[in-house]
C-alpha cells in the first residue's frame, strides 16, 4: 500500500510539473506551450478507466477459477500491470488538475468529482483485497460471479450518466 501511495505520489507531482511549465510557456504565448496542455489533458478523461475496469474485472474472474499457479500468472502479468496502470493514470490526472488550480483555474478540481472515478477505486480496492477473496472458497464462488457481472457491465453497459 506505502508503495502505491508513493508511486501516486511522485507521478502526480512530475505530471503536476509538467503542466506548470507548459501553462507557464502558454501563458508567454508560445505554442508549445498549448501543445504540452493539450498532450496532457489527453489523458485525463476518467472514461478511460471503465476498459481498463473490464479487462482487471476479467483477469480477477480468471484468478477465481484457476489453479494456484496459473492464477499468480494471471495476478502477476495482468492484474498487476493494469493495477499500476491505473494509479500512473489517476495520479497523471489528479497532477494535472492540481497544476491548473495552482494556476487560477479553481473550476478544474471539480473534475475530481466524476462518477466515473469509482472505477479507478474499486480496481484498488480489489486488488489489495484479492489475496482473501483467493483464500475463502465462499468468497471465490461469490466473487466470480461478480467479476463477471462487472465485466460484462464495463464492456456492455453505456454508462451515459
Amino acid at each position: 500500500m506505502s508503495k502505491a501511495l508513493t508511486s501516486f505520489a511522485l507521478v502526480a507531482v512530475l505530471t503536476a510539473l509538467l503542466m506548470a511549465l507548459s501553462l507557464t510557456v502558454a501563458r508567454h504565448g508560445y505554442p508549445y506551450g498549448a501543445i504540452g496542455v493539450r498532450r496532457l489533458d489527453g489523458i485525463a478523461d476518467a472514461g478511460t478507466f471503465i476498459p481498463l475496469a473490464a479487462i482487471y474485472f476479467f483477469s480477477a474472474l480468471l484468478m477465481m477459477i484457476l489453479p494456484i499457479r496459473a492464477a499468480s500468472i494471471v495476478l502477476t502479468h495482468a492484474a498487476d500491470a493494469i493495477f499500476w496502470t491505473v494509479i500512473v493514470l489517476f495520479a497523471a490526472i489528479v497532477g494535472c488538475l492540481a497544476a491548473r488550480w495552482a494556476f487560477g483555474q479553481g473550476s478544474a478540481v471539480w473534475a475530481l468529482l466524476n462518477w466515473r472515478f469509482l472505477f479507478a477505486a474499486v480496481i484498488v480496492g480489489c486488488h489489495f483485497v484479492m489475496n482473501e477473496l483467493r483464500r475463502n472458497v465462499l468468497l471465490r464462488s461469490l466473487f466470480f460471479v461478480v467479476f463477471a457481472a462487472a465485466t460484462l457491465a464495463c464492456l456492455f453497459w453505456s454508462f451515459s450518466l
